[in-house]
């Protein structure tokens, strides 16, 4: 029973004496793992965005309708075409003249040419000048009034999704950058066109709809396009920029840590800082560009698989079989 306890109290300062032995392998290797960089503030620009999704939408949206039901003889353009005010879109019957010459066709040619052209077809013209964004309509389909035959669209915007406590740094004119899903590599300038006065609810979250209009719409553009869409807040030039790991803060103040000519030590001195673009600060004073700045960082090493001789470790024992 006495040597029972004998090797457990063996094996307790056994497990101790290891566990001391990595800890003082971590620390010692953790007190030579401090970066300090030095590096001087910078002169560039610096903005900062917000960011929210949107989609691509025709401002105006029309549906060309047939003033009476009927039967599509024809559509004259296709989707992606450019329209004027008055071109002709589609022909169609009206139900009587397509029961006539339905009848007038088992007469003969003569006889179905000669209704044809006593018994003249509708035309549908545009009322606008736009783009044909719908036109799967076929010849020969019978058609209602409350059918659409062609939709168009006088150019195509981006709406976006902005939340309430953000809206009120769009303003118009405001210019934003669009990046579609489809196209992630290409970025389309835009400018604020409309900001709408009346609030929806998107999943409990209170948003304001903003339109937006592209500086040069792309061909690639489609309607039903989603976006990110990332409006320009705030922008500067010719400002004094600092990393965002050199500056440090400590309750209401911001200081950077400053290498000073015959001193051995970091000068804490304490800078104001302007706008963040989450990658740099702006720093308005406290420093300057002759400034050199210590940035200080921690670097944590695990521990190596070799901790030494010592027998109760195992890889020291296999050392020592070497």
């Amino acid at each position: 029973m006495r040597k029972t306890k004998l090797k457990i109290i063996f094996g307790i300062l056994v497990l101790l004496t290891i566990c001391a032995f990595v800890m003082f392998k971590i620390k010692s290797k953790g007190s030579d793992s401090e970066i300090i960089k030095e590096i001087k503030p910078t002169l560039g620009s610096i903005q900062t965005f917000i960011s929210t999704t949107g989609t691509v939408l025709p401002k105006n949206r029309l549906e060309v309708k047939p003033p009476v039901n009927g039967r599509i003889e024809s559509i004259s353009v296709q989707e992606g075409e450019k329209v004027k005010d008055g071109q002709v879109l589609a022909w169609m019957s009206s139900t009587e003249r397509a029961a006539l010459l339905d009848a007038a066709q088992g007469q003969g040619e003569v006889v179905l040419k000669y209704w044809e052209q006593v018994y003249k077809p509708i035309s549908l013209l545009s009322p606008i000048d736009g783009e044909v964004i719908v036109a799967t309509t076929q010849p020969g389909q019978t058609v209602t009034t409350s059918d659409a035959i062609v939709v168009l669209s006088d150019h195509l915007i981006i709406r976006a999704q902005v939340d309430e406590t953000d809206i009120g740094k769009i303003k118009l004119g405001q210019q934003a950058f669009i990046t579609l899903d489809a196209y992630l590599d290409i970025k389309i300038k835009a400018t604020v066109d409309h900001i709408y006065y009346e609030s929806e609810t998107v999943n409990n979250v209170t948003i304001y709809k903003v339109d937006l209009i592209p500086e040069k719409a792309p061909e690639f553009f489609r309607s039903g396009m989603n976006a990110t869409v990332d409006f320009r807040t705030e922008s500067k030039d010719s400002a004094l920029l600092l990393p965002v790991d050199a500056v440090r803060k400590e309750k209401a103040e911001s200081y950077v840590l400053l290498k000073e000519d015959g001193s051995k030590t970091p000068v804490k001195r304490v800078v104001k800082i302007g706008i963040t673009d989450d990658k740099n600060y702006e720093i308005i004073s406290g420093v300057t560009a002759a400034n050199t700045v210590l940035v200080m960082s921690r670097k944590y090493v695990l521990p190596s698989r070799d901790m030494g001789s010592n027998p109760f470790m195992p890889f020291g024992q296999k050392k020592k079989a070497k």
